[in-house]
């Protein structure tokens, strides 16, 4: 959104009003990391340095608002920068919540080449800011000896953490007694907090590459901590390069899930507080776990249902710890508002003991929202305006309307599985995309703009999945009742011919 105040001269200072979006603002600013400087011409007026943006996301929130690269910010949320440092510009723009008020002057390609005559991309000393700094939870608790059998060499390497996680293990070279061990953990712990402090040194590739690559090699073991829906936290011995599906075997088998339930849970991504993403049985746990280490929780891998059909679930009713664990996330759910409980939150607050957790899941399986699994709220084809949130059940397919900061709208559309004629991911657009039938009409498609459109993927093929399953059930269970009837036939006949049945004579 834009002032047209200016008599349409687009070098004139012009305010900007930008909206969050689920990618952020969608630009980058770029300028001195030092205050103050020597005022510069621009377009005809005196300006102290001016911080500028160096890079406009395609189709972001900037873009759309009528930013364009180059442009000089002047004042950002009303506060004059003029000579501001870098940090200071970007504290602004965080502080300013989800609407963000920018006044900006644009300016021609001869006038941005005469004010950085190296340009941007050809300037050998990018402006780092070496100003920011922040403290990270990173120690060095303790060390182990290895002993290396090719080369019979013994070797000391210092365990790393960082948040209580265990990131890698490094060595000083050399025979050392306890005393020089411990002074050198501690050398090496002071000189990781120095250089980790600084932002931009601590997410260089070369301090992350030393941070997690071992010099042991991928094949390495780890501990990983998951979390189980009973809030308890378990940590499972696996190689570094071990993928989703051999880190849940090892985890089932440490928990000793039975192999019917364990078809029916899986590792999930702790994203955010109300989201968790489903692994896929490639992806590498450790990854994600060290790229999260700097987060205040002690995990980001969860242990979570993989089920939408409700007959299924109860059929594993005589598995006690499976049902102990419907039951937990059931009341985690209840407790972000998922399961909408209404007038019967507190019926469900007095079950909420494990002793009574069936009659606790009898009626939060009565309550809507139970089983779903809720998408972060982003952008749809079918809306001009606003974002959808996408809900997927056993029943039905929904996505709700909401405004673009995710505040809901009255307007509700569902599709019914039957409905749904196909589904595909679209990975260089990052969308999810199905077609419906509609009565009357031609099929549609549908088009979703979300991070996790792998995840949506995953969870419309298991619904096909368990459907199918559901078929040859009830098949089954059809094939069953007509040998029944074939049977009840013989003895109505037997009737007819003799006359008799064991109570007497017709």
């Amino acid at each position: 959104m834009t002032d047209d105040d200016q008599g349409g001269d687009p070098y004139l200072p012009r305010v900007v009003k930008i909206y969050k979006s689920e990618t952020g603002f969608g630009f980058n600013v770029r300028g001195q990391v030092s205050e103050g400087g020597q005022l510069r011409s621009i377009n005809g007026e005196l300006y102290a340095p001016l911080q500028h943006v160096s890079a406009v996301l395609e189709g972001g929130a900037a873009e759309k608002a009528g930013i364009q690269k180059g442009d000089r910010i002047i004042e950002v949320n009303g506060v004059n920068v003029e000579g501001s440092t870098h940090r200071q510009v970007v504290d602004l723009i965080k502080s300013g919540g989800d609407c963000l008020t920018l006044t900006v002057i644009s300016v021609s390609p001869q006038e941005a080449e005469r004010l950085e005559p190296l340009g941007e991309e050809s300037s050998s000393f990018p402006a780092y800011d070496y100003s920011e700094k922040r403290s990270l939870p990173i120690s060095i608790p303790d060390y182990q000896y290895r002993y290396n059998e090719k080369t019979g060499e013994r070797f000391v390497v210092y365990n790393i953490y960082m948040a209580g996680r265990h990131l890698c293990s490094r060595r000083y070279k050399g025979i050392l007694n306890d005393q020089q061990l411990d002074t050198r953990r501690r050398g090496l712990e002071q000189y990781l907090e120095k250089v980790c402090a600084v932002r931009v040194i601590a997410e260089s590739d070369i301090v992350q590459e030393f941070l997690t690559d071992d010099e042991s090699g991928s094949t390495s073991k780890i501990d990983l901590k998951i979390l189980l829906p009973d809030r308890q936290i378990v940590s499972v011995n696996v190689p570094k390069n071990a993928n989703a599906e051999e880190v849940y075997r090892v985890l089932t088998s440490k928990i000793s899930v039975s192999s019917e339930a364990a078809k029916y849970f899986y590792l999930f991504e702790i994203v955010e507080y109300n989201f968790e993403r489903k692994l896929a049985p490639n992806e590498f746990p450790h990854n994600l776990y060290i790229q999260n280490y700097s987060t205040a929780t002690s995990t980001c891998i969860s242990l979570r249902k993989w089920l939408f059909n409700i007959s299924k679930e109860i059929s594993l009713t005589k598995d006690d710890q499976a049902t102990t664990f419907f039951f937990w996330q059931a009341v985690d759910e209840v407790n972000r508002g998922q399961i909408k409980s209404a007038d019967r939150l507190y019926q469900l607050k007095a079950l909420q003991d494990s002793s009574r957790k069936h009659e606790y899941l009898k009626l939060a399986r009565e309550l809507g929202g139970y089983g779903n699994i809720v998408f972060p709220h982003c952008p749809c084809d079918s809306r001009k305006e606003g974002h959808v949130i996408a809900s997927i059940s056993a029943e039905s397919f929904e996505l709700q309307a909401c405004k673009e900061d995710g505040t809901l709208e009255s307007q509700i559309i569902p599709f019914t599985w039957e409905s749904i004629i196909q589904w595909d991911i679209d990975d260089e657009g990052m969308a999810f995309a199905f077609q419906y039938e509609r009565p009357d009409k031609a099929p549609r498609w549908v088009k979703i703009f979300t991070t996790y459109f792998h995840f949506m993927n995953d969870c419309f093929e298991r619904i096909k999945e368990e459907s199918i399953h559901n078929k040859r059930n009830d098949s089954h269970e059809e094939d069953d009742d007509d040998d029944d009837d074939d049977d009840d036939d013989e003895d109505d006949e037997d009737v007819d011919e003799n006359g008799e049945t064991e109570s007497g004579t017709c």
